[in-house]
């Protein structure tokens, strides 16, 4: 199944509960990034896991080791799920978050290339394939790839196999769910279900394509379940 995660990117901590709270049923996850952190601090994931979905932190963490590691260890400690890091700054520094995700019993998904125009300056060119690459070699859980680039992301698939993909994109910067969806493990949509109307009606729409996962049929072996 396609998980339906909710990137919510909102600015103050009463908008980030009472969306929580509508589009919950609809969602498998939410990704907190920093807007609401630096709004609202880390304590708002206390009262967000309430709902009881895994949280992800969306720190994007791109630091030497030791600064990697103390960040990785807050979000651990605030009752986080998972944690996104960079790969471009090496091993050690995604080690780093590797290895403190895994000891919470929590998830690291490493960026291999980003959604936004602007990616394909300096994440093309094999630049992500190397990326792919070290995700193997550290044990980390899955990596970050563009909904808006579905044939990079399906490339990108067939360097790490079953590890996990989480896709953003979807909506607003204009990435197609329907031609994601079945390559993915994860689509992250954002703006178009918090910037909507009716919150909990987006997030519905979106959950359609939970049936998607593995019917791409250009994949050459089964996808994890």
């Amino acid at each position: 199944m396609t998980e339906v995660i909710l990137a919510l990117d909102v600015g103050t901590r009463d908008a980030a509960v009472s969306i929580a709270e509508k589009t919950g049923p609809y969602l498998d996850a939410i990704k907190i990034g920093y807007p609401l952190v630096l709004a609202a601090g880390l304590t708002i994931a206390d009262e967000l896991s309430a709902g009881g979905l895994p949280l992800i932190a969306d720190f994007k963490v791109a630091d030497i080791p030791n600064t990697s590691r103390l960040i990785a260890e807050e979000v651990f400690s605030h009752g986080f799920s998972g944690i996104i890091c960079h790969g471009f700054v090496g091993r050690d520094s995604v080690l780093a978050c590797v290895d403190t995700a895994h000891d919470h019993g929590g998830e690291c998904y490493v960026v291999t290339e980003m959604s936004h125009p602007g990616a394909v300056d300096f994440f093309h060119g094999g630049i992500a394939e190397r990326i792919a690459a070290l995700v193997c070699e550290t044990g980390a859980d899955g990596i970050i790839a563009p909904a808006t680039r579905p044939e990079r992301t399906q490339m990108l698939r067939t360097l790490i196999g079953t590890r996990k993909i989480l896709s953003p994109g979807v909506g607003a910067q204009g990435g197609d769910p329907s031609a994601i969806a079945g390559i993915v493990d994860g689509i992250i949509v954002g703006r178009a279900i918090y910037e909507s109307a009716d919150p909990a009606g987006a997030a519905q729409q979106y959950a359609q394509f939970r049936s998607l996962r593995g019917t791409n049929p250009h994949l050459p072996y089964p996808l994890r379940e």
